[in-house]
């Protein structure tokens, strides 16, 4: 069958709901084999989607979309949500610009009904939307569908505590793969493992249900008559059960590849009238070898080759660059710790989780834990180094202002994904971190330009600091040309690359290559600009910025962040030299790669050429 004859069987949407399960069964393999083929071309989440293909089917088959409505926690796992509402045929744009977004999106569809990309959100969005409908007189399902590895988010243990005080029936799908992105850890995990793992329930809850299912004509009218006693067989097997503690319904675990089972349940249990959890056993990467193999490394991927699923590209990024200069630092330094919430693989701690496991730490998806516990390690003389991406460290804001900055202890804040990250999306983009950083007292801000800047800086942060400091880096490669301009590095200083007469443009980061590219093309258009590496963000060095504009009376500001609270805002304020601004405008960013969106907000290298020669020198 080909990938259009499964487009075509699903519309309308409704010819679902008349499918029988074979029928249903034979549709899961053929959007897992579309799964593989699509996102080998394009890119994407893979393995969290494979592994929740029946589920999501089972979902569509019981329940009523879009009148019900459906939260995904976090998202990734949204792609088969998407083919089944109509989207299949719109995958081959997944991902970029103007394509459909990799997460849920409310304005895509009428099916998508709140944006998703972060973590551990769900249960609260999903409690306060069915509240919200109960005060209308609407009795529509409501639906969270969240991972183990988003359970461990602090916010979901407290809107199920708000949610099992009273009976608004929510449905909180637990899809249990032993993941989040890498496998998870804590009590939690555990808990769940606990569960997932005794075969002496699962036999009993089995030789139960079989012996009552023999009785004549009231055998399964007992059978389910008795939650009680299935709930009192739970406790002596388990012990105490944390979401019944909370005050939900709690039925599983559940086989999350036996559709006809998952039917079943979902159509047995929509209406009870009490929060419910139902626990569905998933696996990462299901019907594809090399995903179910390594589920991390297909969780979020570039292209590969479907045959061995060998990635098409492969080149070392600032994360890796970062990894393997804060091992170096380890060796030497036993006081350095690492930290990480669920990202040791995506933030290069990988090696150094390998070999100092006493001296790193995972806390799951956890931000605002992890910035507390860094404040803690560091009261303790201890060197914490919290690798985390500037998205999800927003996440820990609070515990920045008063927990790290207001007490002056000495945390380092690796920020990764710094800037437009690209094919993600809103969610993702790392475009308020300078602004939110260099408001905090006692921060210093670090921005390199190449794997060089970044090892000097996170020895400085970690050796010659007492103090919070973060360094900002973007998701991509350092710029060889940048690398043959660098000069030798001086702590607090800011490098001057190219000299110039006219005009100076002053970059951070990854804009630095951009500015590179607009020196070039305006050397052509006889005007000789200046290019400074600014390299620290706070304190900025007043002394070679100050210089270069006194020189060149002109100036542009060039940041891979929103403009608002930026370096442009600070820079405006202590220089009467005309500024021209080169940033995120006021908006989010859309999902696109990043030289598009570059292009598209007029940050790339030729589009800043033009307007310094359209502002300065007509």
């Amino acid at each position: 069958m080909t990938h259009q004859a499964l487009f075509d069987k699903l519309n309308p949407y409704e010819n679902i709901k008349k499918m029988p399960i074979s029928e249903l069964e034979t549709l899961c393999s053929e959007i897992r084999s579309f799964l593989i083929d699509s996102i080998a071309e394009t890119g994407g989440h893979l393995a969290s989607n494979l592994g929740a293909v029946e589920l999501t089917v089972a979902l569509h088959k019981v329940f009523s979309f879009p009148e019900d409505k459906l939260i995904f926690d976090v998202g990734h796992q949204s792609y088969v949500h998407k083919i089944l509402t109509g989207r299949g045929q719109d995958f081959k744009r997944l991902r970029k610009l103007g394509g459909i977004s990799g997460f849920p999106k409310v304005t895509e569809s009428e099916f998508d009904t709140f944006h998703s990309g972060h973590s551990s959100n769900s249960i609260s969005v999903a409690l306060g939307l069915k509240r919200g409908l109960e005060q209308q007189g609407d009795d529509s399902h409501v639906i969270a569908m969240i991972g183990d590895g988003a359970l461990t988010g602090g916010m979901a243990i407290e809107a199920m505590n708000d949610a099992g005080r009273e009976k608004n029936n929510i449905i909180v799908v637990l899809n249990d793969n032993e993941m989040s992105i890498s496998e998870n850890v804590g009590s939690i995990a555990r808990h769940l493992a606990k569960k997932r793992t005794s075969p002496i329930y699962l036999r009993t809850k089995d030789g139960v249900s079989a012996f009552f299912s023999k009785i004549p004509w009231i055998g399964k009218g007992l059978y389910k008559g008795i939650s009680g006693l299935k709930a009192a067989l739970r406790s002596m097997i388990f012990g105490d059960n944390i979401f019944e503690e909370l005050g939900f319904y709690y039925a599983g675990p559940f086989d999350g590849h036996n559709l006809k089972n998952l039917c079943k349940v979902f159509e047995r249990l929509k209406n009870l009238d009490k929060p419910i959890v139902i626990h569905v056993i998933t696996k990462k990467g299901k019907g594809y070898l090399p995903a179910e193999e390594r589920p991390d490394l297909f969780h979020g991927v570039k292209g590969f080759d479907v045959q061995t699923g060998i990635p098409t590209t492969s080149e070392k990024n600032f994360s890796a660059a970062f990894g393997e200069a804060l091992l170096e630092l380890g060796e030497t330094n036993k006081k350095i710790v690492a930290i990480t919430a669920a990202m040791p693989d995506g933030t290069g701690l990988t090696q150094f989780q390998k070999q100092y496991p006493d001296r790193y730490y995972d806390v799951a998806i956890a931000e605002a834990h992890g910035a507390g516990l860094s404040a803690g390690l560091a009261i303790s003389g201890m060197v914490p180094v919290f690798a985390v991406y500037s998205s999800f460290l927003q996440r820990a804001y609070d515990q920045l202002v008063t927990d790290v900055c207001g007490m002056n202890l000495h945390c380092v804040f690796a920020v990764d994904r710094a800037g437009i990250v690209g094919e993600d999306g809103e969610t993702h983009q790392g475009i308020f971190d300078i602004s939110y950083l260099t408001s905090m007292p006692n921060m210093t801000v670090f921005s390199p330009a190449t794997y060089n800047d970044l090892r000097f800086m996170l020895q400085e942060a970690t050796q010659e600091y007492h103090s919070p400091c973060a360094i900002r880096y973007h998701k991509g490669c350092e710029s060889r040309e940048i690398c043959e301009l660098e000069k030798p590095y001086e702590k607090g200083k800011a490098q001057v690359l190219v000299e110039g007469r006219h005009v100076s443009i002053l970059c951070e980061g990854t804009m630095v290559e951009e500015g590179l590219k607009a020196t070039k093309l305006l050397a052509e258009w006889g005007v000789s600009a200046e290019l400074v590496n600014l390299r620290y963000l706070k304190p900025l060095d007043w002394e070679t910025i100050g210089n270069s504009l006194m020189k060149t009376k002109r100036g542009v500001v060039m940041e891979n962040a929103c403009q608002n609270g930026g370096i442009y805002s600070m820079l405006t304020g202590a220089t009467t030299v005309p500024l021209l601004s080169v940033s995120v405008p006021d908006c989010y960013v859309p999902h696109g790669k990043v030289e598009e969106l570059f292009k598209m907000y007029h940050m790339d290298g030729e589009s800043v050429a033009k307007r310094i020669v359209e502002e300065f020198f007509r």
